[in-house]
């Protein structure tokens, strides 16, 4: 049985949450989000939280009301503070330029691979070998970082490749004579 859901999620000062019908509306500094509510939860949105029950004998509606509640939480912290994920180039005269809303990538390929952000994502490239992917929705985040590491995921003999800056390859050892 899933406990997420029995936690409010706090709403901080400049979000504004809006319930209208089945759709939950997230306003704050950094910009507006909007989520489907499903049928199986019930929301309540208060001065300062916003909480989340499961209806009753609906199959499955405790797991989605823990999954509503993750969702809202996200949106809450996307517009208040935003997402943004890191990403590492390593290799001989691998480097990523950002050129307004397209990524220019050099991943050791004979031609350069161009990325093009959908709407509502930022990247910065502090240096050459460096990648912040910036947005307010973390799974846009997150699938546009995805996106950009499936170009050259990072390989386990040299660690060549893209790679997030947290994670950590596990490196094999190469083949004896």
């Amino acid at each position: 049985m899933s406990r997420v859901a029995n936690n409010p999620v706090g709403i901080p000062s400049g979000v504004t949450v809006n319930l209208n019908g089945a759709t939950l509306s997230v306003k704050g500094s950094k910009g507006e989000l909007k989520q489907d509510i499903h049928v199986s939860v019930d929301v309540n949105v208060e001065d300062s939280a916003v909480t989340f029950k499961a209806r009753e004998g609906v199959s499955g509606s405790n797991a989605m009301s823990g999954t509503m509640r993750s969702l809202v939480n996200n949106m809450v912290k996307g517009v208040s503070d935003g997402f943004e994920k890191k990403l590492l180039l390593v290799g001989v005269g691998y480097r990523a330029k950002a050129k307004g809303k397209v990524l220019d990538l050099t991943l050791g390929f004979s031609h350069p691979v161009n990325y093009e952000l959908p709407e509502g994502i930022t990247v910065d490239t502090p240096s050459n070998t460096e990648i912040v992917v910036k947005g307010i929705d973390k799974q846009a985040v997150g699938q546009v970082a995805a996106n950009i590491r499936a170009y050259r995921p990072p390989e386990p003999y040299k660690g060549k490749g893209v790679k997030y800056a947290d994670e950590i390859i596990r490196r094999k050892e190469a083949k004896k004579k």
